[in-house]
């Protein structure tokens, strides 16, 4: 503190002091003078001598002179004179804001002996500040449906004067449509209103200019103007409505900046732009601006300013909700300023519970806790809440306890923690509240079983595969946790219990993968069905069970089986053909088999080696051996073929085939047996067994008929010494081939009865009997013969 400043404040305790301890030193009378604002420095303001009441002399003898309560130097007094001097120019505006009169307060002080003389100083107001408009553009937008008579709102001109210096006329530029009205609003301000005189007509006059004039009292009066822009609309018929006319609120004094006050809402029936609102002030104060802001959007009010109970107990807020049509509402804010609530409710957790078992019966006991707020009244009483939508309830219980307990069983699969967030709020204003949060978890039960991914697999693995291979896999999960989601694997019995299938697959109880222990043949088996169960680890255990196909894939392991001609060491069958054939004339046909299926058993034929290129050919696609040109005498008479027959598959197999040819002349029909062997069984050639029977298992109806034409085409073993090959006939008998018209086409009196064996789509065919009753039965031999070929895959 300075030392000036120090002594001044020792000189006024000690005033202070004289003063309480004798009124009679200080004068009853208030003496009252006056300064207009801005007087020059120095300028005469009264003299004293004759209010004191005593000479000049007194003066400089009883060091007389001037103290303001604020201790500021406004006025100065001569001693020589008693004038009381103006010390410095004095802004009323500075000095007491709009506060109307403007008075300075002061005393005159005279020492030997002490004594008092109370003055006022009366700073008066001079016209210095023109009334300006707080928006210099105003855009008001009209609907060109508006009656005549309705008056439009519009914001006063603000005056830093009082009185009559401040705003108190307003004037508008000339204009047939409207005409100006002054309104005094409760504070005793003016306020102009644009009244309309005559409809508008967006059509003729989309939009009029006006020029609105603010005058004050002052002489000589000053000026200040806006521009009106009236922009005409199409009809806007519904001004907004405030839900409430008045807006009643108590704000506590420490409220802190930007706090919200209130949130206003209005409505607006119009649809668009017309239905479009916005908020603003209402011909408030100066005061009022600087503490209060107004969301033009939203509506929300929130402090600009802190609060000061013991300076302002209470605001009146008048506002407006103006639409896109600028057809406005008005509403008012009563701001009542209160005391504090400043003690926030306190919560003590006594007990709590976690985990609690997912299955746990309702009103299950989680948390206990208590609460308390140290304010009285409405400012100590309290609410105490959850979030809504958890399987929780808050009871109340004795005095401040409250339980926390379980309102239905919980499920941990859904869901296995929760974080409670406790709230207590007190009925203060504003309301004052206090959160805690607490995580509960849920334990897990056993109580969903394993759930295969799949509820059937299908898993593909080549033949001939090697032990211990890894096929494929299983998967089941467990919604649990812990050992109740933890899962075994294992193969149930199959339905067949003749189905050995412990020996052909095994599975990884922990993971599910599937191997398979032996090879396997597709020939033998072609897929395998079976079950496996999936049982978790809980008390009890609970299982499930999935389907599992395994489709054994074909693998090229089978070469072709050359059916005829056989090459089985026996004497070779030679096929008659005569000189005078023609090109193309069927010699023979080489029939063979694959085990396999698919492409492994689509067969092709190929001619390797002949003794004379060029005579003969073979058919890629059906063996079928035929001439290739026209024969001559010079041709020689033996001829052998090697002919290659292979699948279709990757690597191919093959097999070879030799074919022995005689050049004949005059023959007309091929060789058949004999008839005295055909009428002995056991002089019967064993090709015969081996056709007849391969003809009840081929699946093809093409082969089907290939072989019944060549069982009828069959060489005896014996050799003709004459030929060195299969003996000719002389005669004809039953069964024989005959060349009909010279063509090369055979015709035979075979027939032979079949049926379809399997499905539809099999195509699979069995040999029953053959239509002549003459054919000799099956012996022993050939039942036989049909045992073996059962064993390369002909069934």
């Amino acid at each position: 503190m300075a030392l000036g400043e120090g002594i001044r404040q020792q000189i006024r305790q000690v005033l202070l002091f004289f003063v309480c301890l004798g009124g009679s030193l200080v004068c009853s009378e208030t003496w009252r003078y006056s300064v207009a604002e801005e007087t020059e420095t120095g300028s005469f303001i009264a003299n004293v001598v004759k209010d004191i009441g005593s000479g000049v002399e007194d003066l400089v003898a009883r060091n007389a002179r001037v103290i303001f309560d604020d201790y500021k130097p406004y006025l100065w007094l001569d001693r020589q004179t008693g004038n009381l001097l103006l010390h410095e120019q004095l802004d009323r505006e500075a000095l007491c804001d709009l506060t109307e009169p403007c008075i300075l307060y002061f005393q005159v002080l005279l020492e030997n002996p002490l004594q008092f003389f109370r003055a006022e100083l009366w700073v008066r107001d001079i016209n210095d500040h023109t009334p300006t408009f707080v928006d210099k553009d105003v855009l008001l937008k009209i609907p060109e449906g508006t009656a005549p008579g309705t008056s439009f709102q519009m914001e006063s001109a603000q005056d830093l004067d009082v009185g009559k210096n401040g705003v108190q006329n307003y004037t508008l530029s000339p204009n047939p449509h409207f005409h100006l009205k002054l309104e005094v609003s409760d504070e005793g301000r003016k306020y102009p209103e644009l009244v309309m005189d005559q409809s508008l007509d967006r059509e003729k006059e989309p939009e009029l200019r006006l020029t609105l004039t603010a005058l004050d009292g002052g002489s000589p009066p000053r000026s200040g103007t806006a521009m009106v822009r009236v922009l005409v609309l199409d009809i806007n018929d519904n001004a907004p409505e405030f839900e409430r006319p008045v807006y009643e609120v108590q704000v506590p004094e420490n409220s802190p900046l930007d706090s919200l006050v209130v949130k206003v809402s209005a409505t607006d029936l119009d649809a668009g732009i017309n239905g479009e609102l916005s908020y603003s002030f209402s011909h408030v104060s100066r005061d009022i601006r600087k503490t209060f802001e107004l969301h033009p959007i939203t509506g929300e009010v929130h402090l600009k300013a802190l609060l000061d109970f013991e300076l302002i107990q209470s605001y009146i807020i008048n506002i407006q909700a103006i639409d896109g049509g600028s057809l406005s509402g008005k509403s008012t804010i009563l701001v009542q300023v209160v005391d504090v609530n400043d003690n926030p409710p306190e919560i003590v957790i006594t007990s709590l519970t976690s985990p609690i078992p997912e299955n746990s019966t309702p009103e299950m006991v989680v948390a206990i806790f208590s609460v308390r707020d140290q304010d009285s009244e409405a400012n100590g009483r309290m609410v105490c809440s959850i979030q809504d939508n958890l399987p929780f309830l808050l009871r109340p219980t004795f005095k401040n306890f409250y339980t926390l307990v379980t309102e239905r069983p919980l499920d941990r699969e859904t869901r296995n923690e929760y974080n409670i967030t406790i709230t207590v709020t007190d009925l203060g204003t504003p309301r004052l509240k206090t959160q805690h949060n607490i995580t509960v978890l849920v334990s897990d039960v056993n109580d969903n079983a394993p759930a295969f991914t799949q509820t059937s697999y299908t898993l593909f693995v080549r033949e001939n595969n090697s032990p211990a291979l890894h096929i494929g896999s299983v998967s089941a999960t467990d919604a649990d946790a812990g050992a109740n989601a933890q899962v075994t694997y294992l193969l149930l019995p199959p339905h067949d219990p003749h189905l050995p299938l412990a020996s052909l697959v095994s599975i990884n109880a922990d993971n599910g993968q599937l191997f398979a222990l032996r090879a396997l043949d597709y020939e033998a088996l072609q897929a395998l069905e079976f079950r496996v169960g999936a049982t978790d680890r809980g008390s009890p255990a609970l299982s499930s069970q999935a389907l599992v196909r395994v489709l054994v894939l074909d693998a090229n392991d089978n070469a072709p089986f050359v059916l005829y001609p056989l090459q089985n060491g026996s004497a070779p069958c030679t096929e008659l053909v005569p000189r005078a054939a023609e090109p193309g004339y069927l010699v023979s046909k080489v029939v063979a088999v694959d085990g396999d299926s698919g492409q492994n058993a689509w067969l092709s034929f190929q001619l390797l080696k002949a003794t004379e290129p060029g005579l003969f050919g073979v058919w890629a696609h059906n063996g079928e051996v035929r001439t290739a040109r026209l024969l001559s005498e010079r041709d020689a008479a033996k001829h052998r073929l090697l002919l290659l027959v292979k699948d279709n598959g990757e690597p191919p197999l093959s097999a070879s085939v030799t074919l022995h040819v005689l050049l004949v002349d005059g023959f007309s029909q091929p060789y058949l047996p004999l008839p005295e062997a055909a009428a002995d069984p056991a002089r019967a050639d064993p090709l015969t067994v081996y056709l007849v029977i391969a003809l009840a298992s081929v699946s093809s109806l093409f082969l089907f008929s290939v072989l019944a034409f060549i069982a009828v085409r069959l060489c005896r073993r014996g050799r003709a010494a004459s030929l060195g090959g299969c003996s000719v006939p002389e005669g004809h008998f039953p069964g024989h081939l005959v060349d009909i018209g010279g063509t090369g086409t055979l015709s035979h009196s075979y027939q032979y009865e079949v049926c379809l064996t399997g499905g539809s789509g099999t195509n699979e065919f069995k040999f029953l009997k053959p239509a002549i009753s003459n054919l000799p039965q099956l012996s022993t031999e050939r039942a036989e013969s049909h045992t073996f070929l059962n064993g390369f895959g002909f069934n």
